[in-house]
């Protein structure tokens, strides 16, 4: 038996996987976010641990004969988060978020003091990376700034409490801006440039080596054996694909989490930072990926549901669904941007927009453009990589709508799969890459999982979905100097 623990922005996962391939038994805990001002998004470490204190002691109840064998951990986690730590490890404020927007300023600064910097990271400097926030902390709060003494990921501070050393691996550290990608090692340059240096970072493993192990006490309290060792594990998305078994050139994935991803994965370091595309390590050895990342995707569904008074997302979606294709064509046009945008924009300060309204529109059509402008955004991204080559798995809490997955193929007109264990994620990941520490071979546990149901984009929607396509990204263009100002 295998363990994955997944922490991602709205809930910790923990997932038993039996060296069948088997998913025994999953437990989840929730999550939440502090928004204390506009742009920032903030998390209390406490809160991690408590959810993983949690979900322990849920699988204890109902599986602890299957814990009692569990061979190794895996961790996968939500990615650029800053946890600043002091000397003795105590957490020094609340953990800034991959989807913080503060550091714009910071993002500039980085730029323009490391040239070099997308041709040694793989990226542009955007504010949802881990490098700005530690410049945007010694600018705003110095003191804090001066008694850091080291700088986690979240899953790598679960890490630390788990085993009490800090270690970090390949795939999550790429999404610092402190990694040389093409190395897969720590660059100074890029440390110097924001005031830190090596003995800040955790120590560097590949996501499929033995990282650490358990701590004595941790492993009598859930049940486990001592001495269990934790794997490097996985980014978030990484570790999606490892789950998913997308571990060769040209495979690769949609999510539709919190944020909304297309992730290709490569066989070589190839950036392309002009275009807002980020090039990270795969979680496997000499292994690489393309992936364009938008902030709001289910988020945004989920703020929607919210806000227009749906019970719920799937009544949201529900609603979505009973437009015919006429009405979609004369739905309102949303720009789902409500936390900014990544890819392929890299703009802090775009906003969400509900463009077209009339007093003919009702609630269905405000749902359907939800869903849609989150469908467009990842259209956006799909059109900054090179094209996948054959279906995309679907992951993700939103691919749980079937008619949502068959829209989003046909926007993105590109077949789509969903795979058996597709809304395990990250945390299905992370166990695989347990067991790959272990001493798995890639070619046994990394297969592609079953398929469930395929969705393939129908043509001749194409014409529809390309002009409401057209139109997405002018009103965006035509509204960009007027984000912001309000």
């Amino acid at each position: 038996m295998y363990l994955g623990l997944d922490l991602g922005t709205s809930e910790l996962k923990a997932l038993l996987l039996a060296d069948d391939h088997r998913i025994v038994a999953v437990a989840r805990a929730p999550l939440t976010v502090s928004r204390p001002r506009p742009l920032w998004s903030e998390q209390d470490p406490a809160q991690w641990w408590e959810a993983l204190e949690t979900v322990m002691t849920a699988l204890r109840a109902t599986h602890a004969e299957a814990l009692a064998t569990v061979r190794a951990i895996g961790l996968s986690g939500q990615m650029h988060g800053a946890v600043l730590l002091d000397a003795d490890d105590v957490v020094l404020r609340p953990a800034i978020l991959w989807n913080d927007g503060r550091s714009a300023a910071q993002c500039e600064a980085l730029a323009a003091a490391v040239p070099r910097l997308g041709e040694i990271a793989g990226n542009l400097a955007m504010p949802g990376f881990t490098a700005p926030k530690l410049l945007w902390v010694r600018e705003h709060e110095p003191e804090l700034f001066a008694r850091t003494r080291r700088v986690l990921l979240p899953k790598d501070w679960l890490r630390l409490r788990l085993s009490g050393e800090a270690v970090s691996e390949m795939s999550d550290a790429s999404g610092t801006l402190w990694l040389d990608v093409g190395r897969r090692d720590w660059s100074d340059e890029l440390l110097g440039a924001t005031g830190l240096a090596r003995h800040h970072m955790p120590r560097l493993v590949e996501g499929d080596a033995v990282a650490a192990h358990l701590l004595p006490a941790l492993a009598e309290r859930w049940g486990l054996r001592p001495g269990i060792p934790l794997a490097g594990g996985g980014g978030d998305n990484a570790a999606s694909a490892v789950g998913m078994g997308l571990i060769e050139p040209g495979q690769g994935f949609v999510s539709l989490g919190t944020s909304g991803v297309i992730f290709v994965s490569g066989a070589h370091f190839a950036p392309r930072p002009e275009a807002a595309v980020h090039a990270f390590c795969h979680a496997l050895p000499q292994r690489w990926h393309q992936m364009s990342v938008m902030l709001s995707a289910a988020s945004a569904v989920a703020w929607a549901a919210r806000c227009f008074g749906f019970a719920d997302e799937p009544a949201l979606l529900a609603a979505a669904a009973t437009l015919t294709p006429a009405q979609r064509g004369r739905a309102p046009l949303f720009l789902p941007y409500l936390a900014g945008e990544r890819s392929p924009h890299n703009d802090a300060q775009a906003q969400g927009v509900l463009h077209g309204l009339t007093h003919a529109h009702g609630p269905a059509d405000i749902a359907y453009a939800v869903v849609e402008g989150v469908s467009l955004g990842l259209r956006d991204g799909l059109d900054t990589l090179e094209r996948p080559t054959g279906e995309l798995l679907l992951v993700g809490g939103g691919a749980r709508s079937a008619w949502w997955s068959q829209l989003l193929a046909d926007i993105l007109e590109v077949p789509l799969a969903l795979a058996e264990g597709g809304e395990a994620g990250g945390a299905l990941g992370a166990a695989r890459l347990a067991w790959l520490a272990d001493g798995g071979s890639a070619a046994s546990v990394c297969r592609t999982p079953p398929l469930r149901q395929r969705f393939m984009p129908d043509a001749a929607a194409a014409p529809a979905h390309r002009s409401r396509h057209a139109r997405f990204r002018a009103l965006y263009a035509a509204l960009r100097p007027h984000f912001g100002t309000l």
